[in-house]
């Protein structure tokens, strides 16, 4: 005669909930949640399966967030920060670590490969070490103050009449570009270039061509023009 199992009572309780309400599913679990979305997008994680997110669906460390060509998406870290991601668009959660009781463990490592974004940051950077927050491109490094900031990878000709490399305009706060070449600060309304990682950061001293807007977004629905 076969054993039976015994499940401690709070297991038992969830499995019962589990046939009693079978549309009950556990909350989403990770890093941030997608709150915003227009299209297709798709996270690649070397532990996992490719996964097609939608609205309140995790985003997990070591993630790559993928947009597709008309794409925008939202996704809110659990210190409050958010990023925007434009349509084609290649991001990464290198790392992330936050915890209210903890300041000291902050980590907020963030990877933009190609593509285009807007950053908020969140607690991660502000509250305590402010190297905590680091946003890596292919040119250079951003690091902020308690910043918003626009960012934009041009590479392989991806940008019709501008030049490989990054650039960004600081809508808050204050950031930092810093690569091989040295570093250098941007306030709000500046706008910045760095060509490469051998190539010092520089203040442009106008707008570049490249679009920065943001389509509105209302409740869980991006009315995109």
């Amino acid at each position: 005669m076969a054993k039976a199992i015994k499940f401690p009572i709070a297991t038992s309780i969830l499995l019962l909930a589990a046939l009693i309400f079978p549309g009950m599913a556990p909350a989403a679990t990770g890093v941030g949640t997608v709150t915003h979305l227009s299209g297709p997008l798709f996270a690649r994680n070397e532990s996992a399966p490719t996964r097609t997110l939608a609205v309140k669906s995790a985003v997990d460390k070591g993630d790559t967030l993928v947009t597709e060509k008309r794409t925008y998406g939202r996704v809110k870290f659990t210190d409050n920060g958010e990023i925007t991601l434009r349509p084609g668009t290649s991001f990464v959660v290198d790392s992330y670590f936050f915890d209210k009781e903890n300041p000291k463990g902050d980590s907020a490592v963030f990877g933009l490969v190609k593509g285009s974004l807007r950053a908020v940051t969140g607690q991660v950077g502000k509250r305590g070490d402010q190297n905590a927050y680091r946003m890596k491109t292919p040119a250079a490094t951003i690091g902020v103050r308690g910043t918003a900031y626009d960012l934009r990878v041009c590479r392989d000709g991806d940008c019709p009449g501008l030049a490989d490399g990054i650039y960004f305009f600081v809508i808050e706060g204050v950031i930092e570009a810093r690569n091989r070449a040295g570093f250098k600060l941007f306030g709000v309304g500046q706008y910045g270039y760095v060509k490469d990682e051998d190539t010092e950061p520089e203040l442009l001293n106008e707008r570049p061509n490249v679009n920065f807007d943001l389509p509105v977004f209302d409740a869980d629905v991006c009315l995109c023009r």
